[in-house]
């Protein structure tokens, strides 16, 4: 097995969190090649950092339309690579473990569409601003693990992660910093990278919380709320009569209730068969 078969191999065989990297890894080898050919020739232009980059004109862009998913594949400094692919392996991680890998895909590339939207929005609403900043194109895996981070933190809140020197803090603490760090740089610079990183994360999160099958731990609150909902009130009987069927009727709906959304924390919502479903949401109303 020669070296391209080894690498075919471990590409195909790979999990979706690797894979991701080593198309990240190759784009950035070949831009690395192309820039060193490009100082070889005298040439200060890189054809792909120019074909594949998503530029901030809108006029430029519908020149490039594939622009807006390719830039999240392309980066041009080591130092920028390496942070956002230690991110990735982490995060992603994480995410696949309560995800599947077409999902996890999913969340990279629309959290790369969706950052770059709004980069394009941003600057056609607030162009001075990112003139200023000598913004003119967007590149960077970012927007894509923003949307993967911010998922996994709407999905999981009060998942906990251990550091050193401070202890256990819950997913949904950084996930707040991490759009915090975004928010607070936008004028310090950069500020179309941090608009897409923020497009990323609100895709994240609405897709979680939105999304028709996926209805997460927000069951928890959710089931403190049946419970409330449904408890049934303490009566005293003075006339001894026995209690009413629609009392019993309350209990067995509770009863019922309970039943599902254990089964939904243990499995997941995709579990319940239709009826379930149907009875869930006629209780809901």
């Amino acid at each position: 097995m020669n070296t391209l078969d080894n690498l075919k191999y471990r590409f195909k065989n790979a999990g979706i969190v690797e894979q991701l990297i080593y198309v990240n890894l190759a784009v950035f080898l070949l831009v690395f090649i192309t820039n060193t050919f490009g100082f070889l020739f005298q040439s200060n232009n890189n054809l792909l950092v120019e074909w594949f980059s998503l530029p901030a004109n809108f006029d430029e862009f519908l020149y490039k339309p594939w622009t807006i998913i390719t830039y999240g594949f392309l980066h041009t400094s080591f130092l920028h690579i390496l942070l956002n692919l230690v991110a990735l392996f982490y995060i992603g991680h994480l995410f696949k473990q309560y995800f599947t890998s077409k999902q996890l895909l999913n969340f990279y590339l629309l959290g790369t569409l969706f950052g770059g939207i709004l980069f394009l929005i941003s600057y056609a609403i607030f162009p001075v601003l990112l003139k200023e900043a000598n913004i003119s194109v967007l590149l960077g895996a970012s927007a894509g693990i923003s949307a993967i981070f911010i998922g996994i933190a709407t999905y999981i809140p009060n998942y906990e992660l251990k550091f050193p020197l401070i202890g256990f803090v819950k997913l949904w603490t950084l996930a707040c910093i991490w759009v915090a760090i975004d928010i607070i740089q936008i004028p310090a610079g950069n500020a179309g990278g941090h608009i897409a990183h923020i497009g990323g994360a609100i895709f994240g999160f609405l897709y979680v919380v939105r999304a028709s099958n996926k209805e997460l731990e927000i069951l928890k609150p959710l089931k403190k709320f049946f419970e409330r909902k449904e408890k049934p009130l303490k009566t005293v009987y003075k006339s001894g009569k026995k209690p009413s069927k629609n009392n019993y009727k309350k209990s067995e709906n509770q009863a019922e209730i309970d039943n599902i959304l254990d089964k939904i924390s243990k499995s997941g919502y995709d579990t319940l068969t239709k009826s379930e479903k149907d009875f869930l949401f006629k209780q809901g109303k």
